[in-house]
Protein backbone atom coordinates (compact mmCIF):
# COMPACT_ATOMS: atom_id res chain seq x y z
CA UNK A 1 0.00 0.00 0.00
CA UNK A 2 1.54 3.45 -0.84
CA UNK A 3 1.79 6.67 0.66
CA UNK A 4 -0.10 8.58 -1.36
CA UNK A 5 -3.05 6.09 -0.97
CA UNK A 6 -2.62 6.17 2.60
CA UNK A 7 -3.33 10.05 2.61
CA UNK A 8 -6.13 9.66 0.62
CA UNK A 9 -7.86 7.87 3.03
CA UNK A 10 -6.62 9.99 5.72
CA UNK A 11 -8.14 13.25 3.93
CA UNK A 12 -11.47 10.94 3.50
CA UNK A 13 -11.51 10.44 6.64
CA UNK A 14 -10.74 14.10 8.25
CA UNK A 15 -13.24 15.62 5.43
CA UNK A 16 -15.82 13.53 6.69
CA UNK A 17 -15.60 13.78 9.90
CA UNK A 18 -15.24 17.86 9.58
CA UNK A 19 -18.40 17.57 8.07
CA UNK A 20 -19.94 15.89 10.75
CA UNK A 21 -18.80 17.92 13.13
CA UNK A 22 -20.28 21.23 11.53
CA UNK A 23 -23.45 19.84 11.42
CA UNK A 24 -23.27 18.58 15.23
CA UNK A 25 -22.31 22.77 15.68
CA UNK A 26 -25.68 24.11 13.68
CA UNK A 27 -27.64 21.43 15.57
CA UNK A 28 -25.83 22.58 19.25
CA UNK A 29 -26.43 26.41 18.91
CA UNK A 30 -28.97 28.83 19.89
CA UNK A 31 -32.70 28.24 17.88
CA UNK A 32 -32.92 32.24 17.17
CA UNK A 33 -29.31 31.61 14.52
CA UNK A 34 -30.47 31.71 11.02
CA UNK A 35 -28.55 29.54 8.97
CA UNK A 36 -29.37 31.04 6.33
CA UNK A 37 -28.24 35.06 6.93
CA UNK A 38 -25.84 34.03 9.34
CA UNK A 39 -22.37 32.22 8.63
CA UNK A 40 -20.85 29.82 9.93
CA UNK A 41 -18.27 31.55 11.71
CA UNK A 42 -21.81 33.79 13.50
CA UNK A 43 -22.72 30.24 14.92
CA UNK A 44 -19.13 28.85 15.91
CA UNK A 45 -18.30 32.31 18.26
CA UNK A 46 -21.93 31.29 19.35
CA UNK A 47 -19.91 28.04 20.80
CA UNK A 48 -15.95 29.64 21.56
CA UNK A 49 -13.81 26.21 21.51
CA UNK A 50 -17.02 24.20 20.10
CA UNK A 51 -17.09 21.10 17.68
CA UNK A 52 -17.32 23.73 14.65
CA UNK A 53 -13.63 24.73 15.66
CA UNK A 54 -13.23 22.08 15.66
CA UNK A 55 -14.20 20.82 12.45
CA UNK A 56 -11.93 23.98 11.11
CA UNK A 57 -8.81 22.48 12.58
CA UNK A 58 -10.02 19.13 11.61
CA UNK A 59 -10.63 20.04 8.10
CA UNK A 60 -6.77 21.98 7.68
CA UNK A 61 -5.33 18.46 8.91
CA UNK A 62 -6.35 16.56 6.53
CA UNK A 63 -5.76 19.24 3.58
CA UNK A 64 -2.32 18.66 5.46
CA UNK A 65 -2.69 15.21 4.24
CA UNK A 66 -3.16 15.86 0.71
CA UNK A 67 -0.43 18.04 0.38
CA UNK A 68 2.03 15.51 1.74
CA UNK A 69 0.49 13.16 -0.86
CA UNK A 70 0.84 15.22 -3.41
CA UNK A 71 4.38 16.19 -2.37
CA UNK A 72 5.19 12.50 -2.93
CA UNK A 73 3.57 11.59 -5.70
CA UNK A 74 4.71 14.76 -8.43
CA UNK A 75 7.57 16.84 -9.09
CA UNK A 76 7.35 20.48 -6.87
CA UNK A 77 8.32 23.09 -9.91
CA UNK A 78 6.36 25.47 -11.52
CA UNK A 79 2.56 25.41 -11.20
CA UNK A 80 3.23 22.22 -8.93
CA UNK A 81 4.53 24.21 -5.97
CA UNK A 82 2.28 27.21 -6.69
CA UNK A 83 -0.37 24.64 -5.81
CA UNK A 84 0.70 23.40 -3.20
CA UNK A 85 1.74 26.82 -1.73
CA UNK A 86 -1.88 28.15 -2.07
CA UNK A 87 -3.43 24.67 -0.18
CA UNK A 88 -1.39 25.50 2.51
CA UNK A 89 -3.03 29.03 2.48
CA UNK A 90 -6.14 27.72 2.80
CA UNK A 91 -4.92 25.33 5.41
CA UNK A 92 -3.12 28.15 7.53
CA UNK A 93 -6.53 30.39 6.98
CA UNK A 94 -8.66 27.83 8.58
CA UNK A 95 -6.53 27.19 11.65
CA UNK A 96 -6.04 31.43 12.00
CA UNK A 97 -10.13 31.67 11.66
CA UNK A 98 -10.42 28.61 14.14
CA UNK A 99 -8.29 30.25 16.35
CA UNK A 100 -9.43 33.88 16.39
CA UNK A 101 -13.05 34.48 16.55
CA UNK A 102 -15.23 36.61 14.74
CA UNK A 103 -17.34 38.89 16.57
CA UNK A 104 -20.81 38.08 17.74
CA UNK A 105 -23.83 38.49 15.57
CA UNK A 106 -25.20 42.62 15.59
CA UNK A 107 -22.11 43.93 16.73
CA UNK A 108 -19.21 46.21 16.66
CA UNK A 109 -16.56 44.20 14.31
CA UNK A 110 -13.20 44.16 16.67
CA UNK A 111 -9.45 43.66 15.56
CA UNK A 112 -9.74 39.92 15.84
CA UNK A 113 -12.74 39.48 13.81
CA UNK A 114 -11.02 41.49 10.92
CA UNK A 115 -7.98 38.80 11.63
CA UNK A 116 -11.00 36.39 11.05
CA UNK A 117 -12.50 37.70 7.96
CA UNK A 118 -9.67 38.10 6.34
CA UNK A 119 -8.15 35.01 7.29
CA UNK A 120 -10.78 33.40 6.09
CA UNK A 121 -11.04 35.58 2.75
CA UNK A 122 -7.31 34.37 1.75
CA UNK A 123 -8.65 30.76 2.52
CA UNK A 124 -11.73 31.26 0.08
CA UNK A 125 -9.53 32.53 -2.67
CA UNK A 126 -6.41 30.32 -2.06
CA UNK A 127 -8.46 26.86 -2.50
CA UNK A 128 -10.15 27.78 -5.86
CA UNK A 129 -6.71 28.76 -7.76
CA UNK A 130 -4.98 25.96 -5.95
CA UNK A 131 -7.84 23.57 -7.40
CA UNK A 132 -7.69 24.97 -10.65
CA UNK A 133 -3.89 24.26 -10.93
CA UNK A 134 -4.10 20.67 -9.37
CA UNK A 135 -6.07 20.30 -12.64
CA UNK A 136 -2.95 20.83 -15.09
CA UNK A 137 -1.22 18.23 -12.62
CA UNK A 138 -0.60 14.83 -14.74
CA UNK A 139 -1.36 12.72 -11.91
CA UNK A 140 -4.80 14.22 -11.37
CA UNK A 141 -5.73 14.40 -14.95
CA UNK A 142 -8.75 11.87 -14.22
CA UNK A 143 -10.12 14.45 -11.63
CA UNK A 144 -8.96 17.26 -13.86
CA UNK A 145 -13.05 18.21 -15.47
CA UNK A 146 -14.50 17.89 -12.67
CA UNK A 147 -11.68 20.28 -10.53
CA UNK A 148 -12.21 23.14 -13.28
CA UNK A 149 -15.97 22.53 -12.80
CA UNK A 150 -15.94 23.21 -9.04
CA UNK A 151 -13.68 25.49 -9.14
CA UNK A 152 -15.73 27.98 -11.42
CA UNK A 153 -18.43 27.02 -9.45
CA UNK A 154 -16.95 28.16 -6.46
CA UNK A 155 -15.56 31.26 -7.61
CA UNK A 156 -19.39 31.96 -8.40
CA UNK A 157 -20.50 31.67 -5.39
CA UNK A 158 -18.01 33.75 -3.81
CA UNK A 159 -19.26 36.58 -6.06
CA UNK A 160 -22.62 36.03 -4.77
CA UNK A 161 -21.26 35.98 -1.32
CA UNK A 162 -19.23 39.38 -2.14
CA UNK A 163 -22.36 41.18 -3.38
CA UNK A 164 -24.40 39.59 -0.45
CA UNK A 165 -22.12 40.86 2.16
CA UNK A 166 -21.89 44.95 0.64
CA UNK A 167 -24.66 45.74 -2.15
CA UNK A 168 -26.65 42.83 -1.22
CA UNK A 169 -27.45 43.81 2.78
CA UNK A 170 -26.62 40.60 3.57
CA UNK A 171 -29.47 38.70 2.36
CA UNK A 172 -28.70 35.12 2.32
CA UNK A 173 -25.08 34.97 3.02
CA UNK A 174 -25.53 32.63 5.09
CA UNK A 175 -26.80 30.13 2.32
CA UNK A 176 -23.53 31.57 -0.32
CA UNK A 177 -21.39 31.14 2.54
CA UNK A 178 -22.04 27.24 3.28
CA UNK A 179 -22.74 26.60 -0.85
CA UNK A 180 -18.96 28.09 -1.13
CA UNK A 181 -17.71 25.69 1.20
CA UNK A 182 -19.53 22.56 0.49
CA UNK A 183 -18.20 23.05 -3.08
CA UNK A 184 -14.74 24.22 -2.02
CA UNK A 185 -14.69 20.66 0.26
CA UNK A 186 -15.31 18.78 -2.71
CA UNK A 187 -12.62 20.30 -4.26
CA UNK A 188 -10.66 18.63 -1.77
CA UNK A 189 -12.41 15.27 -1.54
CA UNK A 190 -11.82 14.95 -5.50
CA UNK A 191 -8.40 14.88 -5.00
CA UNK A 192 -8.42 12.56 -1.70
CA UNK A 193 -10.75 9.92 -3.61
CA UNK A 194 -7.92 10.04 -6.65
CA UNK A 195 -5.12 9.52 -4.27
CA UNK A 196 -7.03 6.71 -2.27
CA UNK A 197 -8.08 4.65 -5.60
CA UNK A 198 -4.43 4.99 -6.19
CA UNK A 199 -4.80 7.01 -9.38
CA UNK A 200 -2.09 9.09 -7.82
CA UNK A 201 1.23 6.65 -8.26
CA UNK A 202 3.86 7.34 -5.06
CA UNK A 203 6.69 9.27 -6.56
CA UNK A 204 9.59 6.68 -7.48
CA UNK A 205 7.28 3.30 -7.40
CA UNK A 206 7.40 3.39 -11.22
CA UNK A 207 11.50 3.75 -11.05
CA UNK A 208 11.12 0.86 -8.91
CA UNK A 209 9.53 -1.66 -10.62
CA UNK A 210 11.27 -4.36 -12.93
CA UNK A 211 10.51 -5.07 -16.25
CA UNK A 212 9.67 -9.03 -16.65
Amino acid sequence: MSRTWNTGVVALGGIALAALLTVIGHLEVNDDLNPWALTISDFAVSDRGGVIDVAMVVLALATVALLYGLHRAGPRAGTARTAELLLGAWAAGLLLAAVVPTNEPGTAMTTSAYLHRYASVVAFLALPVGGWLLARRPDLTPAARTLRTLVLLSLALAAAMVWSAYPGDRVLIGLAERLLILTEVAVLATVAVTQARGLTPARGASAGARPR
